[in-house]
């Protein structure tokens, strides 16, 4: 059988934290922040923990973990 290869876009785009649990940086943060009210942007900053669903799909392509 062969080794399971790591899907590299995803292990840019996600970190595993100790718990197992996975996090992900907000979209929207990276341009056109001057219409974006300070609220907004300081929320976008923080990172967002992803859901049960998407975590076992994300956990399947990094075989290997992060």
């Amino acid at each position: 059988m062969r080794k399971s290869k790591t899907k590299k876009g995803i292990a840019k785009r996600f970190k595993l934290t100790k718990k197992g649990k996975i996090k992900s940086r907000h979209a929207g943060k990276g341009h056109l922040l001057g219409k974006k009210s300070r609220k907004r942007k300081r929320a976008l900053s923080k990172d967002n923990i992803i859901g049960r669903v998407q975590t076992r799909m994300i956990k399947k392509a990094l075989p290997y973990g992060l």
